[in-house]
């Protein structure tokens, strides 16, 4: 019996492994090209003023929501949930014209450590008049958060934060919308 001749291609040179990656990388690169991507992920809408009406029923609270935001504005979130400190929290989240995000956070009677946690830690900046109230401006440079805070000086009434990545022009604009939610029939049991 005689012995086959070796196969080239079978020796494993430097040249073969080249050729070999190669012709990986361009069928990767043909299914990377092929393959569609989602640029952006839309979410249903949100009920905002359902949800609100529901909440300030249940709560008891004056629960405030934008009305009348300028085109381009689109709420990303609601909800009424225990944050920080176990404090009550209810927030609706909107994403503005130019991909920024704010939010309002509202709490009755919430803890120091409720608006630390929700201003991130910011350094407290100065204050400015919007929406009829003055509101203490935080700013959180490394990571950016800007955020317009209302402390009522009596007891039992809404701690209102207006926070996120918007300006504060944003900011401003944003509580020039809000408007009170009336509750309907007031929990006894709200907390």
């Amino acid at each position: 019996m005689s012995a086959q001749p070796a196969n080239r291609y079978l020796s494993g040179s430097a040249a073969n492994m080249v050729r070999s990656l190669v012709v990986i990388v361009a069928l990767m690169a043909v299914v990377i090209l092929i393959v569609p991507r989602v640029n952006r992920i839309t979410q249903p809408p949100v009920d905002v003023a359902g949800s609100a009406d529901t909440i300030a029923s249940q709560s008891g609270w004056p629960i405030e929501i934008p009305v009348g935001l300028p085109d381009g504005w689109r709420a990303t979130s609601v909800r009424y949930e225990r944050s920080t400190d176990g404090v009550m929290t209810w927030h609706v989240g909107y994403e503005t014209p130019d991909n920024q995000y704010v939010a309002i956070e509202q709490a009755k009677d919430p803890t120091t450590g409720w608006v630390t946690a929700e201003v991130n830690r910011a350094a407290q900046k100065g204050t400015v008049e919007a929406g009829g109230r003055t509101w203490t401006t935080y700013v959180r440079d490394l990571k950016v958060q800007n955020s317009l805070v209302n402390r009522p000086s009596s007891k039992g009434e809404l701690t209102t934060i207006i926070t996120g990545t918007g300006t504060f022009a944003q900011l401003t604009e944003f509580v020039e919308h809000l408007q009170v939610v009336k509750p309907s029939s007031p929990s006894p049991s709200a907390t």
